[in-house]
């Protein structure tokens, strides 16, 4: 028989004082959307839209007042649709001056950030590229979150992890000022081997989790022999009493997971420092795809695909390979300035335009 498809469908948008959008009500599809029209119309911001109304946040922007059209002084986005065919609503709402505020079919949420452990959505943009091209805190801070979205129990551990480290090297500048003791620092050594301890293992299984579905979905991509390394290691409360002197010196931790990298790689090269923009674009591709198989597997819903400006720097073999694998995904939402660009027929074509005023519709 075949598998039923359990997977989150948005079927209507509501958007408020949106950025560009002053009142928009749209209707979608389930399956792939193509959301089309010329650069700063406002696709992006769609897209950014749906993120924020299934997360509670915006991919781009910490500062909420972002937003908020200019000139208003709140925005809202209101979701209707399904999460493996149950009914599910969905609403944030963005106050200048009063913050944010999120329900979960009608009932308040004490953060709208609570709203990721519910409904789970993926996201590209062309920044993401950093997860390969930048520096260790980028790839960090990507497999922190994949913990948390694989296991979201486990989602405030890299969070949980840094505190204990701010409050280790405060406590060591307190020393070396002669303010504190050495032994005031126990505890603190406890607290941070142990997170530590945890924080590694959850990595390890992270990465040992992506591999396979990364690896076969860069294959199909054409990136060869592509591979996830972490050799992360935990400090014992021993090797942390043993490096107080030079921690002292420093004022800082100079070990633990916070300093750690994770490697990808495409036939032992790391695509870092010897991969193509090309190369690094299909491994954050791949990471993604590879990502909404495993969250299937384990939560048993299938995210929701925000892909902006994906086609652009694609191949034909590639967008079709690309465009194949997000129609099995699910619903996904695929925005490029040209039609022509996304091979095959998708289920809903959206075209987004900016009027006189400066704001954006959408046909």
């Amino acid at each position: 028989m075949p598998r039923s498809r359990a997977e989150l469908i948005v079927a209507t948008v509501a958007l408020r004082d949106y950025r560009s959008y002053s009142k928009l009500d749209l209707q979608l599809e389930p399956g792939l959307v193509l959301v089309t029209g010329p650069n700063g119309a406002g696709k992006t911001n769609l897209l950014e839209s749906l993120h924020v109304g299934t997360q509670g946040f915006s991919p781009r922007t910490r500062a909420d007042a972002q937003l908020v059209r200019f000139g208003r002084e709140a925005a809202r986005v209101a979701l209707r649709g399904s999460r493996a065919g149950v009914p599910l609503e969905l609403e944030v709402t963005l106050e200048l001056g009063s913050g944010k505020r999120a329900t979960l079919n009608g009932a308040k949420l004490r953060a709208a950030e609570q709203l990721r452990g519910e409904v789970t959505t993926l996201v590209f943009t062309p920044d993401r590229l950093v997860v390969v091209k930048g520096g260790p805190a980028a790839r960090r801070a990507y497999f922190d979150r994949v913990l948390g979205r694989l296991a979201p129990s486990r989602a405030g551990l890299s969070a949980e992890y840094g505190a204990a480290v701010g409050q280790r090297n405060a406590a060591l500048r307190r020393v070396a000022q002669g303010v504190s003791s050495r032994e005031a620092l126990a505890p603190w050594n406890e607290q941070v081997s142990g997170l530590a301890a945890e924080l590694v293992a959850g990595r390890h299984e992270t990465v040992a989790a992506l591999q396979p579905g990364f690896a076969e979905r860069a294959g199909e991509l054409g990136l060869q022999q592509a591979e996830l390394h972490y050799e992360g290691e935990a400090p014992s409360v021993e090797e942390l009493e043993r490096r107080l002197d030079r921690d002292l010196e420093r004022g800082a931790t100079g070990a633990g997971p916070h300093l750690d990298d994770l490697g990808v790689l495409s036939a032992g090269r790391d695509l870092r420092t010897f991969g193509s923009q090309g190369e690094q674009r299909l491994a954050v591709l791949s990471l993604l795809l590879g990502e909404a198989e495993l969250l299937e597997e384990r939560r048993g819903t299938r995210p929701l695909l925000l892909l902006d400006d994906v086609l652009s720097e694609l191949d034909p073999d590639r967008r079709r390979i690309l465009a194949d694998r997000v129609r099995a995904s699910g619903q996904a939402l695929i925005t490029s300035a040209s039609r022509s660009a996304l091979p095959g027929e998708p289920a809903q074509t959206l075209e987004v335009s900016q009027r006189e005023d400066g704001t954006s519709e959408v046909r």
